[in-house]
């Protein structure tokens, strides 16, 4: 049978809005509390830019290089802008009706008023607003003006700005444009004090109500914000790149004057004023996004910070919680002599990963660490520990990923910062991005050298680590140190080995792993014996792994994923995908773990990985998959994957129409996979506090049924 059918595929950029729109879900969700629906509001405008700024951007560049090749559901790129343009301004249509017919009532209810216009402000506001403009805003400023000798000003990628007509005070009627740019150094959010209420208004309006000032010469005829999304694909030439970090640093100053692929303006904005924009900017009609509201919606995430709203926040999720095997006083090496470790953040603190790298810095046992970073925090411990470790004489060695998206800029400044220290540092690979996430500790002990490796499926990013999904695995085991070993000398030279004990690595072995592990399912099916999978990540599009589900599935094989956001697979197709379901759950936290179950007739499997089903990751990217074998860490993992299948709360399940819909809920109770994580969480660490070593926990299952959705928080 022919699984490759363009018709059995969806396109990647459509299922990504789709799941930018199960984010939009939550914003418009009113069980969830008013401030996490900003949250979510504003979390969906960060995606858009990013997609805009990489995807749409990409897209474009295929139509100015006259690309021809189809996609996986065989649409030309042509097509492809074209739905994508339509679905984005009706999403756009959708963000600001949740926020202007829903949350900014809502907010006014909670005696909140965000001002839209200046004009609304009464006297006295008026005074402090003018007054509040003159002693901070002013200052900053720069005004500027467009004429024969002052071309068009270049305007910096994601800026807020104001445009203005005006005309000169002496009578002459020429139209003249100027243009001021919102400072991204002052707060956008400007409260106004006095009253019973907490009265906001934006930085622009206060700005708009007095540029009068900034053009004493001229008279205003009107004035607009509007804002410009660029190209920030950055196109290195890695080949002919004789230095990799200086080719990085000269392209980031690029990427802020890159290609006008957006512009966002105010509604109702002067024609006049819109045509001239339109026209120095070389865009498109398609690409212009009238906004009814606020531009640039993720202001909101400031305003989660505001004083005075926790009663208006989620309160039910936990601070993460220890780690019971790993206790603050605990001896990480000793505890991981005892047993491989299973760690699932952020439910259960990242904080023994950093312990891990800063014990190693300082034990005098400890001869070398070899780690990968791929994105790392503003102020990370563990860069701290690496280049403490160093300063104490060990070797350090560590790759850098200078390639990972808008965090080029940061890790530029950690690989200068721990070479300085003394560390090895590598620089990614020729043509590969390095996004595996592995952690090699050499110590010399009394039976001879032993190898302590950390795997994970997140980045060592102690601030993300609070807020994404993932799992982490500490192992001493031979085998795996070995491998990782081999893995660090692929890194740093051209050390390939003839084998590997436990890991697969992608680019060379890693796709070919995952295509037998599907196809034994297959056969395992077709014998008429035990079969299923469940594969657990962020996104599928990988058409090779695809049409080998697709076989598996017309086999029999039970095929259960849970994907957070992209899936090109289709459900329910006849005699091709009828066993295959398909989840995404959004939550509070973003879900990022990867973990596959095989059935494997009986004798199940359970693996780790660093790697979605993306032909990225399986073909241009350096990743890492990992075996997880002790019995009782493996029912930690199908305990993950079970909560996440019968989750009625946060999980929407794709149908056969394209379409995601929320679980039916009829017979069946309400329950929240991440809720119930935090519970658990807690209920481990407080077994550990009053039992330690001599109690285990097992996770102890909640069937009541909740009166009220909301009672699940």
């Amino acid at each position: 049978m022919d699984f490759s059918r363009d018709e059995y595929y969806t396109n990647r950029e459509l299922s990504w809005l789709l799941f930018n729109k199960r984010v939009l879900s939550e914003a418009k969700d009113k069980k969830n509390p008013l401030f996490e629906r900003l949250k979510f509001l504003s979390i969906t405008a960060s995606n858009l830019d990013e997609f805009f700024m990489v995807r749409v951007a990409s897209l474009k560049d295929m139509v100015h290089a006259g690309y021809k090749k189809k996609d996986i559901a065989g649409m030309t790129v042509e097509e492809q802008l074209a739905h994508v343009n339509e679905e984005t301004h009706r999403l756009v249509e959708q963000q600001y009706s949740v926020y202007n017919r829903s949350l900014a009532p809502r907010l006014l209810e909670e005696g909140i008023q965000i001002i839209r216009h200046h004009e609304e402000l009464d006297k006295e506001d008026a005074v402090y607003v003018d007054r509040y403009f003159a002693d901070n805003v002013y200052p900053v400023l720069t005004p500027m003006a467009v004429d024969s000798s002052r071309p068009f000003p270049l305007i910096r990628n994601k800026s807020l700005n104001l445009g203005a007509l005006m005309k000169k005070k002496n009578g002459e009627y020429e139209i003249e444009f100027a243009m001021v740019q919102v400072p991204s150094v002052l707060s956008r959010i400007v409260t106004i004090p006095g009253g019973k209420e907490t009265r906001v208004i934006l930085l622009e309006e206060v700005i708009e109500r007095n540029i009068q000032k900034l053009f004493l010469n001229y008279d205003i005829i009107c004035s607009y914000p509007f804002r410009i999304m660029r190209n920030a694909d950055l196109g290195i030439e890695e080949d002919e790149a004789e230095d990799l970090l200086q080719e990085i640093e000269k392209q980031l100053k690029k990427r802020k004057w890159g290609q006008v692929i957006r512009l966002e303006v105010e509604e109702g904005i002067d024609r006049k004023l819109l045509k001239l924009i339109q026209n120095e900017l070389a865009i498109e009609k398609e690409d212009i996004y009238p906004i009814n509201g606020p531009l640039d919606l993720t202001f909101l995430m400031k305003m989660y910070g505001m004083n005075g709203v926790d009663h208006l926040k989620e309160d039910s999720y936990l601070k993460p919680q220890p780690v019971p095997e790993l206790p603050e006083t605990a001896d990480v090496f000793a505890r991981i002599r005892e047993g491989d470790i299973l760690m699932h953040h952020p439910y259960q603190t990242f904080e023994p990963v950093v312990r891990f790298v800063r014990q190693a810095a300082k034990d005098p046992d400890v001869l070398a660490i070899k780690q990968t970073l791929y994105r790392v925090s503003g102020n990370s411990p563990i860069v701290a520990a690496l280049e403490q470790a160093a300063e104490n004489g060990k070797q350090v060695s560590v790759l850098v990923e200078l390639k990972a998206r808008f965090d080029e800029e940061n890790n530029i400044v950690w690989a200068k910062k721990l070479e300085k220290a003394g560390c090895h540092v590598i620089y990614g690979l020729l043509g590969l991005k390095t996004h595996s996430k592995i952690t090699l500790v050499v110590r010399r002990e009394e039976d001879g050298i032993r190898r302590y490796v950390h795997l994970g499926t997140g980045n060592y990013n102690d601030s993300t680590a609070k807020l994404y999904t993932d799992v982490g695995l500490f192992t001493c085991s031979e085998a795996i140190g070995e491998d990782a070993t081999a893995v660090f000398n692929m890194l740093s030279g051209y050390s390939e080995p003839r084998s590997w004990n436990k890991l697969s690595l992608a680019p060379l072995w890693l796709k070919d792993r995952f295509l037998r592990l599907i196809d034994r399912e297959k056969a395992y099916a077709e014998q008429g014996r035990s079969a299923h999978i469940i594969a657990k990540m962020n996104s599928l599009c990988d058409k090779t792994i695809i049409e080998a589900l697709y076989a598996a599935s017309a086999a029999g094989v039970k095929i259960d994923l849970i994907i957070r956001g992209i899936c090109c697979l289709k459900v329910g197709i006849p005699g091709v995908s009828e066993t295959i379901t398909v989840r995404s759950i959004v939550g509070n936290y973003l879900e990022h773990a990867r973990i596959f179950y095989f059935e494997n007739d009986g004798k199940p499997e359970y693996y780790c990985a660093s790697a979605d089903w993306m032909p990225r990751n399986l073909d241009r990217r350096v990743e890492i998959l990992f075996p997880v074998e002790k019995p009782q860490l493996q029912e930690k993992l199908h305990h993950i994957l079970d909560c996440q299948m019968r989750d009625t709360v946060k999980a929407s399940i794709l149908q056969a129409d394209g379409n995601y819909e929320k679980p039916d809920l009829r017979g069946k109770e309400l329950f929240n996979a991440q809720l119930q994580f935090c519970h658990e969480a807690k209920e481990a660490a407080r077994a550990e506090k009053e039992f330690g070593n001599k109690r285990v926990f097992i996770p102890e299952m909640h069937h009541e049924e909740p009166e009220t959705a909301r009672d699940v928080f």
